[in-house]
């Protein structure tokens, strides 16, 4: 009965996860890349790679099948009443909600930094992350491109925080679907926003498409997921990288 249960949550969340990549990443793809694409992009739309595009996507359907088991896992343990996952706002308060979904992102930007570092080590990087970088010319088809080993230990970080932080449901859904919609737009190649917002703190702080781009072009640098400040503090922070779109051509 367990077996079946899981089984059919699994089916469930590949469904959901599966639709969910095939939702944004596709729509991101077709709105920034086929639908009228500016002239500045076209320089960028001639090095991509169709080849590339369907390797992206073999890997992260792989991807979605680890992260499926992970979604059944949870909720046969939510079932059981063995996480902290809770379902009334009241239980915490509003604020908690918030300042516990922020929590959550600063935590897994760390998570994400310190392994994704960690991949990069030459003992490691074939095994665990050359998936990722087949396409040295990113797209959105890019962001869930993950080996399945890789795949696996990313799951991990959402299977530990349910156990150790009471979370609200929405705070949890939240969390996915940031961790989604800025995967993909940090895997755009293309720069959506103008010098003038690029320039203020959020601009410098904040992790965007062509901050991740020169991760892809130089391996070495920007490992965050959401943040630069690990970056910085740690000096992985590309010198030659500025906070606009003239200096980062």
């Amino acid at each position: 009965m367990i077996t079946e249960t899981l089984g059919f949550y699994w089916l469930a969340f590949f469904g959901i996860i599966l639709g969910r990549y095939f939702l944004i990443a596709g729509g991101a793809y077709w709105f920034f890349y086929l639908r009228k694409p500016a002239t500045n992009h076209k320089s960028h739309l001639t090095k991509v790679v169709w080849n590339s595009i369907r390797q992206d996507a073999e890997l992260s359907i792989l991807s979605a099948v680890l992260f499926a088991f992970a979604a059944a896992f949870i909720k046969s343990k939510l079932d059981a009443g063995e996480t902290l996952l809770y379902f009334s706002i009241e239980s915490y308060g509003g604020w908690y909600l918030v300042l516990s979904f922020l929590a959550v992102l600063i935590l897994q930007d760390g998570y994400f930094y310190w392994l994704h570092r960690l991949f990069h080590h030459p003992l490691l990087f074939k095994w665990l992350h050359q998936g990722h970088h087949r396409s040295s010319e990113p797209t959105p088809w890019t962001s869930f491109a993950f080996d399945p080993p890789e795949a696996l230990i990313h799951s991990l970080f959402l299977i530990a925080v349910v156990f150790l932080i009471p979370l609200h449901l929405i705070a949890l859904i939240a969390v996915l679907m940031t961790m989604t919609i800025w995967a993909v737009l940090n895997h755009l190649g293309l720069e959506l926003f103008p010098d003038s917002v690029l320039s203020q703190w959020f601009g410098k702080w904040l992790i965007g498409p062509k901050h991740h781009s020169r991760h892809h072009h130089k391996y070495r640098v920007h490992y965050g997921l959401y943040f630069t400040f690990w970056d910085w503090i740690l000096k992985t922070h590309d010198p030659s990288y500025k906070s606009n779109t003239n200096s980062q051509k």
